[in-house]
């Protein structure tokens, strides 16, 4: 059966359609669809915070919508700094005006965290120093205190992409050397879903990519079958049937 999945995607993002793209060529029958909004960098003053106002967002779901997929997601992770109530207020304003079922990349990844009963979660991401710290709090008071972290201190989004495999994996290492159990790549312009299956082998630990969560979020979401993508980490092995 056909699933199409709708992703709203950061304008200067170049790493999570490619990646969301290589991922479903194993899933026959199964197709992304990318919706764009204007966004240039990550940080915390006004202009960068108002890139991620609803009312920009709202017009890439409804564009989705035309193209009629079976589930929306906002691919990405802003609500980790901006507060989860942002996203899950953004996801019901999706559905109450297209009837089509949502998640965004940062539900995903508490939901995938939550799901593998991760306890000692290691946060990887390319931000500054501030939004890192305050996701760190943001998703404390979601029950899922940091227990390490690894940052690269960039503020530019499109600089995200450039940032070599090898970097990421060096993180993730880092964090797992501090004793975490799960590690959460947490930018969805970070090229880390193709990394997660072997760190996961050689560490021992569980890898989530916020691109990789997102599609096995969205994917359960629409109906599809998650463990034809079982290749790409133990979250696709893991059910998306989330409470």
């Amino acid at each position: 059966m056909r699933k199409r999945l709708g992703m709203i995607t950061p304008s200067s993002n170049s790493v999570l359609e490619p990646v969301t793209c290589t991922m479903l060529a194993g899933a026959p029958g199964v197709t992304a669809h990318f919706s764009r909004f204007r966004v240039t960098e990550i940080a915390l003053d006004a202009a960068a915070l108002s890139q991620f106002d609803a009312s920009v967002m709202l017009p890439a779901a409804d564009l989705l919508a035309d193209a009629k997929v079976d589930a929306i997601a906002w691919n990405g992770t802003s609500a980790s700094w901006l507060g989860i109530g942002r996203d899950r207020s953004l996801c019901e304003a999706i559905t109450a005006r297209t009837g089509i079922p949502a998640t965004t990349s940062t539900l995903a990844c508490i939901d995938a965290a939550r799901a593998l009963g991760a306890k000692r979660v290691g946060l990887v991401s390319p931000y500054t120093h501030d939004v890192q710290r305050r996701i760190s709090d943001v998703w404390a008071e979601e029950g899922i205190a940091p227990h390490a972290e690894r940052h690269l201190g960039l503020r530019d989004n499109f600089s995200f992409g450039e940032v070599a495999p090898a970097t990421i994996a060096g993180m993730i290492r880092d964090v797992a050397a501090e004793g975490a159990d799960a590690a959460v790549i947490l930018c969805t312009n970070l090229a880390g879903a193709g990394l997660a299956a072997s760190l996961e082998q050689e560490l021992n630990i569980a890898v989530l990519d916020s691109v990789a969560v997102s599609l096995w979020r969205t994917l359960a979401l629409a109906g599809g079958d998650i463990a034809a993508l079982a290749e790409w980490g133990r979250i696709f092995q893991t059910s998306a049937d989330i409470k």
